[in-house]
């Protein structure tokens, strides 16, 4: 019996195995598509790669294109392959890739921004395809394994899967023989709509509230494929002096918290995001002097293998692994180790408001910039350019014990060794509110605004967090704010609406957001 007909125990599915060439006349032009995956991670390859080459081999750019309803952003060689195509029209909720977001930005794929958490429940409320009854056309779908009683074993994340299933007419399953049999690993709790929705039983993180299969209705399978492409990690993202100084700035304020009461000595469960600020966070933390530690979180990246190694972190539940390629390999390698300790959770349950809350979670999320009262950009490059997504950071800072958000006070440009100011008067773009945010920390200092009042807070967020070089700027432009909105009594959070964005009309005139004045 060969390795796919092994990890397929309900034998009467053997029949439904297909060749990737067998399923491509599955897919017509404007269908709704669900894929598993989140972050690249559990995404389906074999069918998506086909696809691409089939329209790539024919010709059909632009003229089989597709509506993706995917729990985030997936591999660069299926979904960016795809926009570089013209395969896309509508994506939701969260992307990666430069030929993807070149398609957004020029208009011709149709992408949009939701909290992750809500992506999920209202994709299964068929908010996203009312057109079509509120059904999905077809799921792909990445799994490990498939067991007797019919239920399908994820892979490397559960992202969306769960609502997904429920409402696709027909499911192509891609069964990943090229990687372990990830059972054991998922906790699923199927979605159900109110109000006959009941609480989630989850007090722990490593508390188990569903089942490690996603139930579905085997009639719904069409076609079964091998896949043998491993996930394309995520690339590791090397850690600076300016990402250590950040780091360093949060584990010394975890200390004085601890100190102060207001957090306990193995701290809360922890949100991390990705990128190389991220990393030095959980690699501080390593080096730390916290122990029992326990992370709740969307993904897991190399530096948790690193914390767990150093003994200091208990457990972790996660709705992703997003390792590296050598992440992957050193996981698999100490399959026993790892495993005992990770949990795997859909976007609905992951990311809920309710279980982050009970648990107290501290989340840690970089944004593109924040202002002076503490509103903070996630997505939208100069107010219009969208990057990849809001995600899952507004689903945990608006719910966290501590919601804390992380930046270099300034990102360098190629004619500028300062560039450009990530403590603004005003975000072009407001993904966070100011009732959202507890500490804004930069490579300069930490801004605890905790109790503190408008002016209060800019005051903090400019002597802590803002570049020497932009300092004087922004407390010119607070004071003379301030001036002129309590002359006119309207003074609680001062803005000249005619000046308040000048230093990005003069980075986009300019290419530098050092104005001479504030004059206009």
């Amino acid at each position: 019996m060969s390795e796919l007909h092994r990890r397929i125990r309900k034998t009467n599915l053997h029949e439904r195995i297909r060749t990737v060439e067998e399923v491509i006349p599955l897919f017509q032009d404007g269908m709704n598509l669900g894929w598993s995956g989140f972050t690249p991670a559990g995404y389906p390859k074999a069918v998506p790669i086909a696809l691409a080459d089939h329209v790539e081999k024919n010709g059909l750019q632009g003229k089989l294109r597709f509506n993706l309803f995917i729990g985030a952003s997936v591999g660069v060689e299926t979904e960016d392959r795809w926009a570089s195509l013209d395969m896309i029209d509508r994506r939701w909720p969260y992307q990666t890739g430069k030929n993807i977001q070149a398609g957004i930005n020029s208009g011709r794929i149709r992408m949009g921004d939701r909290h992750l958490s809500m992506f999920a429940q209202d994709l299964g409320y068929g908010f996203y395809t009312k057109e079509n009854g509120g059904r999905l056309d077809l799921a792909i779908i990445e799994c490990s394994a498939i067991t007797e009683n019919g239920g399908l074993v994820l892979t490397a994340s559960c992202g969306a899967v769960p609502e997904i299933v429920q409402i696709a007419d027909k499911i192509i399953i891609e069964i990943n023989t090229a990687i372990p049999n990830y059972e054991g690993l998922h906790d699923i709790i199927e979605p159900v709509s109110p109000p006959n929705r009941l609480p989630y039983l989850i007090s722990r993180v490593d508390d188990r509230a569903g089942s490690p299969y996603v139930r579905v209705d085997t009639d719904k399978i069409v076609a079964i494929v091998e896949s043998t492409h491993p996930d394309n990690g995520r690339a590791f993202a090397e850690q600076d002096d300016t990402s250590e100084a950040i780091a360093n700035n949060i584990l010394d304020f975890f200390q004085a918290e601890v100190k102060a009461g207001r957090l306990p000595k193995n701290l809360l469960p922890l949100q991390s995001g990705v990128g190389s600020i991220a990393n030095a966070v959980i690699g501080g933390l390593a080096k730390g002097p916290f122990s029992g530690l326990r992370v709740w979180t969307e993904v897991l990246q190399d530096t948790m293998l690193d914390l767990f190694d150093s003994g200091k972190l208990d457990f972790a539940s996660t709705v992703s692994l997003s390792f590296s390629v050598d992440g992957f390999k050193r996981f698999y390698g100490d399959w026993d180790k790892y495993s005992d300790k990770v949990i795997m959770r859909p976007l609905s349950i992951a990311n809920h408001p309710e279980p982050i809350r009970r648990l107290g979670c501290i989340a840690m999320n970089t944004p593109v910039e924040f202002d002076i009262y503490a509103h903070a950009n996630s997505t939208l490059v100069g107010g219009t350019r969208m990057i990849n997504g809001i995600g899952g950071s507004g689903d945990f800072l608006r719910n966290a014990y501590l919601s804390i958000m992380h930046t270099p006070s300034a990102r360098p440009t190629k004619t500028d060794p300062t560039g450009i100011t990530c403590v603004v008067p005003h975000v072009p773009h407001v993904d966070h509110t100011e009732h959202d945010l507890d500490v804004l920390v930069t490579e300069q200092g930490l801004a605890d605004l905790r109790g503190l009042a408008p002016k209060d807070r800019a005051r903090e967020i400019i002597a802590k967090c803002a570049h020497p070089d932009y300092k004087p700027l922004l407390t010119e432009y607070l004071e003379m704010a301030t001036r002129d909105c309590m002359a006119r009594k309207a003074g609680h959070e001062p803005q000249l609406l005619d000046r308040v964005f000048k230093m990005q009309v003069n980075l986009a005139k300019n290419g530098t957001m050092k104005i001479d004045n504030w004059d206009i």
